[in-house]
């Protein structure tokens, strides 16, 4: 009876032996999954960033169609060229919104003034 229960003592470290081998491969290959989950998560993440950065970058985008030159700051101001105005208004009467550069100005000036 002596002997059994040495044998069932050593069976059970073995099976206990065993076991643990097994739970550490099993560690192993969770330890291993999550590595490669992390890799392919940061390699992600780059590749979106450096989307994000090409993206962002007007200059570097290659869609021309969407290009659209700015107008100038005085391209819808009132009173734009009106020294260019002064040497038409003699060819033709016309309306001049400008009230200083207006014909009724300038001859209520030259009456009243003068």
């Amino acid at each position: 009876p002596y002997m059994q229960d040495e044998d069932s003592d050593d069976s059970d470290e073995d099976d206990t032996a065993e076991l643990m081998a097994e739970l550490n491969r099993i560690k192993k290959e969770r330890a291993q999954e999550e590595a490669k989950r992390e890799a392919e998560r940061k390699i992600q993440e780059e590749r979106i960033r450096m989307e994000n950065i090409l993206s962002g970058n007007p200059l570097l985008n290659s869609n021309k169609a969407e290009f659209k030159v700015k107008r100038r700051w005085d391209d819808d101001v009132v009173f734009k060229n009106c020294a260019k105005g002064d040497l038409e208004s003699s060819k033709e009467r016309h309306f001049i919104n400008d009230t200083l550069r207006s014909e009724f100005h300038k001859k209520f000036m030259e009456k009243y003034i003068k």
